[in-house]
């Protein structure tokens, strides 16, 4: 797990160049304000970490257009493809990961001895503990985990696992600074998520 990372106050520093970066967007939308953070909160048993909280109150309740391709989606909302077949998210249930988890190996294994350890485990990974952030198209999901040992961090769910975005370069596909902050500035940016193969 990487530490550092401060989820409980928001960093001034982090919150001005949030606040540069979606400034100049037309397609922002406006705040959600402190009263729907609270009580959307309430509602799902979480405190949502910063800075995405205060950004979410303060500063931006959404993108019409990246980050995530198809948009920073607003507070409680899920993307359109996301599917009505999927387990009832439980954002209070810790996330269940502090590694990759790529499903490929799993399923492998699974083959061989057959169970529903898998589906369950897979079903707790998009569902449990995390914040819908939005989709790049093809069944790949941004997550900003909200509970558990990996609370304010940033992952990257899809078809193929689950991997942390954020960590240092050489020990991950998706190195960069860890966080909410760290995530959106890689993309303002225009850098690439992934590390050179």
């Amino acid at each position: 797990m990487m530490t550092g990372m401060n989820t409980e106050f928001c960093d001034p520093a982090e919150l001005a160049a949030l606040r540069e970066i979606f400034a100049s967007r037309p397609d922002a939308v406006p705040p959600a304000g402190w009263e729907a953070v609270r009580s959307f909160e309430a509602e799902h048993g979480v405190v949502l970490p910063e800075p995405y909280r205060t950004f979410v109150a303060e500063i931006c309740d959404g993108l019409r257009a990246g980050p995530p391709y198809y948009g920073l989606l607003p507070l409680a909302i899920t993307p359109s493809d996301w599917g009505s077949d999927r387990p009832e998210r439980l954002l209070a249930e810790p996330f269940p990961l502090t590694a990759a988890w790529l499903w490929e190996e799993e399923e492998e294994a699974e083959e061989a001895l057959p169970g529903q350890e898998f589906e369950t485990r897979m079903d707790s990974v998009f569902g449990h503990g995390s914040l819908l952030l939005g989709t790049d198209g093809c069944g790949m999901y941004w997550h900003l985990i909200v509970t558990g040992p990996q609370r304010g961090h940033i992952w990257l769910i899809d078809e193929n696992g689950a991997i942390p975005f954020g960590t240092r370069p050489g020990t991950s596909l998706m190195p960069g600074s860890p966080g909410f902050a760290g995530w959106v500035t890689h993309w303002a940016q225009g850098r690439s998520w992934f590390a050179d193969v």
